[in-house]
């Protein structure tokens, strides 16, 4: 129910050539805090863009793998351990913060993001249309509730990944991840602490 099919950028654009050179350095078994940074010569936005849209991709994956484990029952508070609880926030159906099992949560956070990535308005793919001004501000709302699935996974479901073999995957996902939001300071480092 929370899985989503892959976001593809457009062979032949400068996102499908961004993702391609971010794919390389990740397969090259180079540092990842090195493959973070903005190339030479490249657009910040669209650097931030296709990460976006990739971690997207990934998260959904893992958290798809395992969701199985995260029912009503196992979970029926999004949180992350006894201290840190998620509410749920859209501004359309949800106007205020409000409590929801992980499998909801998990659901409107997809359905959210993938709605987001969707707009030209805000993840325009037509060259030489530009990035709305709020797009990094945008871009760190979605990577914060995406972090919230590492925390989950990680405190409540980590066993079930460990089961699967997955955790080697996870964890590299996790730290591309971290040395990316670090790399351009896109998650306030409060949202960090669980982890």
């Amino acid at each position: 129910k929370t899985f989503r099919p892959r976001k593809k950028f457009e062979p032949g654009t400068q996102r499908f050539e961004l993702y391609k050179k971010a794919q390389a350095s990740l397969k090259s078994g180079l540092d990842l805090r090195a493959v973070v940074q903005l190339p030479p010569d490249e657009s910040i936005n669209d650097w931030i863009a296709v990460h976006v849209v990739d971690f997207f991709n990934r998260i959904n994956l893992i958290y798809g793998t395992m969701s199985e484990y995260c029912t009503e029952k196992s979970c029926p508070i999004m949180s992350g351990g006894l201290k840190y609880e998620y509410r749920w926030q859209d501004d359309s159906k949800y106007k205020k913060p409000t409590k929801l099992s992980a499998p909801q949560y998990m659901c409107m956070l997809m359905d959210w993001i993938e709605m987001l990535i969707n707009n030209e308005d805000i993840f325009p793919t037509r060259i030489g249309v530009p990035f709305p001004k709020q797009f990094q501000q945008v871009c760190t709302k979605i990577l914060t509730r995406l972090f919230r699935v590492f925390v989950h996974v990680y405190i409540h479901h980590f066993d079930s990944i460990i089961n699967m073999g997955a955790e080697a995957h996870v964890n590299t996902c996790y730290k591309h991840f971290y040395y990316f939001i670090r790399e351009f300071s896109l998650v306030d480092h409060r949202e960090l602490e669980p982890l």
